[in-house]
C-alpha cells in the first residue's frame, strides 16, 4: 500500500501544502468547498495524520515542528508557507502547530517533545523571555523567526529577523519628517528584548534624533489583529483626539485602526496618517493604500531553514541574522 505524504495530498487536491496543513489542524481560514475537496482526497488515500503532533508527512526521519503563535496573523501564515516551501526538499518532516497569541509556545514545544521525538523547532511569532527557560530541557536545535534571540543564554538557539529597531525608526522618522509631532504607537509589550520592544525603542530613537521626546501616553498596547487595532483605536481616539499620526507594529493592526478612524468620522491621511509593519500584499488594495515596513518573507524563510538544517545536519553553531526591512510609501501618510 502506498504511503502518502502531505505533498501528495496537496497535489491531488490542487491546493498548497499550507492549505492541507490548515485542514489537518481544523483551522477556520479555509473555505467550505476547499475543505471538502481536501478531506475527500485524505479519505480516498487513507491518509492518517498524527493527531498529537499534526504530522505533515509519514516518515521515520527527523521531525521539525513549526510553532506559530498568533493563528489569526496573515503575515505569520505567509512565513509558514515559505518555510514549508524551503523545507520541501530537506530530509526532514515539517509539522505545524498553531496556537493563540496569548498561549505559551515554549510549553507547546515541551509537550510536543513528550508525545513525539522532535529533532528541532522553529518558533514564529514568539519571543525570548523568562518562560523560555523550559527550552533548556530540549536537546535539539531551535530557530526563532521574526524575533531575535541573540541575547539568550540558551544553547542551540538561532534567530532570523529584520532589524526591528532600525525599521521602526525609519517608519516614525517618515512621520516626523512630514511634520507630525503628536504620534501614537500601537504595539505589543514595550519591555524586554523581543521584536516588539525593539520596535518601540526604534520609535523612541526617531524622536531623539529630532531632539524630541516621545509622549509615553500615546503608546497603546494591543493585540496584533484587525479587531485589536480597531478596539484600541476607538478607545484611544476618544481620549487623544489631537493625535495626527499612528505607527502600528503590524499591518493587520493598522487596518483595524483605519477602519476605526473611518467609523469615528476621521479621514486617512487627511486627518490621521498611518504606517504599518510587515508588508502584506493587501496593503496595495486598502483604501487608501497602506504605507508600511515590508519584511522580506521569502528571505526570512530561506535563511531560517538553512540555519536550522546547518545546526541539525552539520553540527554548525547557532547564528543570529538580521535582515533589512524596506519602507514602502503609499497613500496613508499625509
Amino acid at each position: 500500500m502506498k504511503i502518502y505524504t502531505i505533498r501528495d495530498i496537496a497535489q491531488m487536491a490542487g491546493v498548497s501544502v499550507a492549505t492541507v496543513s490548515r485542514v489537518l489542524n481544523d483551522r477556520p481560514d479555509v473555505n467550505a468547498a476547499t475543505r471538502e475537496k481536501v478531506n475527500r482526497v485524505i479519505k480516498d488515500c487513507h491518509f492518517v495524520g498524527n493527531a498529537s503532533a499534526r504530522s505533515l508527512k509519514q516518515t521515520d526521519g527527523d521531525t521539525i515542528a513549526i510553532i506559530l503563535r498568533g493563528r489569526s496573523n496573515p503575515f505569520l501564515n505567509s512565513v509558514v508557507e515559505s518555510l514549508l516551501h524551503y523545507g520541501h526538499d530537506r530530509k526532514a518532516t515539517f509539522i505545524t502547530e498553531y496556537i493563540d497569541e496569548r498561549d505559551d509556545e515554549f510549553q507547546t514545544a515541551v509537550q510536543l517533545s513528550r508525545t513525539r521525538r522532535m529533532s528541532g523547532f522553529v518558533f514564529l511569532g514568539g519571543s525570548i523571555d523568562s518562560r523560555a527557560k523550559v527550552l533548556s530541557k530540549l536537546d535539539c536545535p531551535m530557530v526563532f523567526v521574526t524575533a531575535t534571540a541573540e541575547d539568550t543564554p540558551l544553547s542551540q538557539v538561532s534567530s532570523v529577523c529584520v532589524d526591528d529597531r532600525t525599521a521602526a525608526a525609519t517608519a516614525v522618522r517618515l512621520l516626523l519628517d512630514r511634520g507630525h509631532r503628536k504620534i501614537a504607537v500601537f504595539g505589543g509589550r514595550p519591555i524586554g528584548s523581543d521584536s516588539m520592544a525593539h520596535r518601540y525603542q526604534g520609535a523612541v530613537d526617531a524622536f531623539l534624533e529630532k531632539g524630541l521626546t516621545f509622549d509615553e501616553s500615546r503608546y497603546v498596547e494591543t493585540r496584533f489583529s484587525h479587531s485589536g487595532g480597531y478596539d484600541a483605536a476607538r478607545a484611544f481616539f476618544s481620549v487623544k483626539s489631537d493625535t495626527t499620526a499612528v505607527f502600528c507594529m503590524s499591518d493587520s493592526m493598522a487596518m483595524g485602526v483605519m477602519r476605526a478612524l473611518s467609523d469615528l468620522g476621521l479621514r486617512v491621511p487627511e486627518d490621521v496618517s498611518i504606517v504599518g509593519f510587515d508588508g502584506l500584499d493587501i496593503c496595495n488594495y486598502t483604501q487608501p493604500r497602506l504605507t508600511t515596513i515590508e519584511q522580506p518573507v521569502d528571505e526570512l524563510a530561506r535563511q531560517s531553514i538553512n540555519v536550522l538544517m546547518d545546526m541539525l545536519e552539520n553540527a554548525q553553531p547557532p547564528r543570529h541574522l538580521k535582515l533589512d526591512g524596506h519602507l514602502r510609501i503609499r497613500e496613508s501618510v499625509r
